[in-house]
């Protein structure tokens, strides 16, 4: 499931129109909601007393026994990550692997491939920065080819187009399901049904929707998927993830060996290991993996259709309510939209934006150009303010988020 458009509504914030999520006692479990208006869920969600206890009580552990005994102790809880993990992505625990970052993650994916002259990596223009520059240094190192697939006119990735660019040439499709910079969400279903037809590698950065709606790798049918632990899935940071289908094993050459990753020969070579955990390294945090673990099976009991539901319906009641505002105006993107919100106050320096609702304690940041360059160059809108809502947000405290928004433009009117 992907999430549809939901108008402004009125809907109230009761398990009675929600089943299944008690707001009130999710609140209750999420320290951060009782002191601020956390509106930026793109960045880092806030982190449940599950998982908070979960993280504190193994670096005492660790304090207690040692790092190696602690680790040891809690294998069966560590091996239950890759479990959860998989589950999440509808994939099997033997095709994940555990980074610090989702950067990270993603790098090890893309660049365990191979590319030559005259090959083409095919992206979208609402990439993520930083893969953009990785694609730029590979360019510029292989003699490779980035060719950016035009938008829809709804800004979403044209999936004509797309079917139309794809050649023997081309190498990868890469594509980010939900820019860092706007609700946009990409259809990566479509994307998916293209790229197995050719049999061309799908690559997708999932690091803004894991955690927020569904996100199934056999339905999408994408190849490799990265994602984050600390936004929407609410893990910790310095936590994220690769999953990796089986079959593109054959093809894929991680890019750095390790001792976690392959096994010495006893002479002058090695055995890579088996799955995905090929692309790890040894060193782990795993406080912050245990709770990336209980952040993801969380989010299972809870049910990421629901999840999802509320998380979308709740960025459509704050975008519909900014976009009837005097003076305010939303920059969102796409046929689909989630639960991101970008928008800008006539008159106002958009940092001034954000830090007037900062002072009210309202938590919300910023876009950038440089996180988006390809959407940049046919879009002069950066920086926008980003509001990012999540389930246990409430609409009193959108509501309260709009009135300061609308105050703000009502002065500067």
């Amino acid at each position: 499931m992907e999430p549809t458009s939901v108008g402004h509504g009125t809907v109230e914030d009761s398990s009675v129109e929600h089943p299944g999520l008690d707001i009130e006692a999710l609140r209750a479990e999420t320290p951060g909601t009782a002191h601020r208006v956390h509106l930026n869920n793109a960045g880092a969600g806030l982190l449940s007393r599950r998982t908070l206890v979960t993280m504190t009580s193994h670096l005492e552990l660790e304090a207690e026994i040692g790092g190696y005994e602690a680790a040891r102790q809690e294998q069966d809880r560590i091996d239950a990550t890759y479990t959860s993990i998989a589950e999440l992505v509808g994939g099997q625990s033997d095709e994940i692997a555990l980074f610090d970052n989702s950067t990270h993650a993603w790098n090890a994916g893309f660049y365990s491939m191979v590319f030559k002259p005259g090959d083409r990596i095919l992206t979208g223009r609402a990439e993520y920065g930083s893969n953009v520059l990785a694609y730029l240094q590979t360019a510029r190192r292989s003699g490779a080819e980035v060719v950016v697939v035009p938008d829809d006119e709804s800004g979403g990735l044209d999936t004509t187009a797309l079917a139309a660019l794809i050649d023997e040439r081309t190498k990868l499709v890469g594509v980010t399901h939900i820019p860092t910079s706007g609700g946009l969400v990409n259809p990566a279903h479509e994307i998916g049904r293209i790229t197995r037809a050719a049999g061309v590698p799908f690559l997708l950065d999932a690091t803004q929707s894991v955690g927020q709606f569904p996100v199934d790798v056999t339905r999408i049918g994408c190849d490799m998927l990265s994602a984050t632990g600390r936004k929407f899935l609410r893990g910790p940071r310095g936590t994220g993830f690769l999953w990796v289908r089986r079959e593109a094993l054959e093809y894929l050459d991680p890019f750095v060996s390790d001792i976690q990753a392959a096994t010495w020969d006893g002479d002058r070579g090695f055995t890579w290991h088996a799955g995905a955990r090929r692309f790890e390294s040894w060193e782990a945090s795993y406080a912050n993996v245990l709770g990336l673990g209980v952040a993801a099976r969380q989010a299972l009991d809870l049910g990421m259709d629901r999840i999802g539901e509320r998380a979308t319906a709740l960025g459509a009641y704050l975008r519909d309510a900014l976009d009837a505002l005097p003076g305010v105006t939303t920059y969102d993107l796409g046929r689909v939209r989630c639960a991101i919100v970008t928008a800008k106050v006539d008159g106002v320096p958009t940092a001034d934006v954000a830090a007037a609702l900062a002072r009210q304690g309202i938590n919300v940041t910023t876009t950038v150009p440089e996180h988006t360059q390809f959407d940049t160059e046919v879009r002069d809108v950066h920086p926008l303010v980003r509001l990012s809502p999540h389930y246990y947000n409430t609409h009193a405290e959108l509501d309260r988020a709009v009135e300061a928004v609308a105050a703000l433009a009502r002065a500067a009117g």
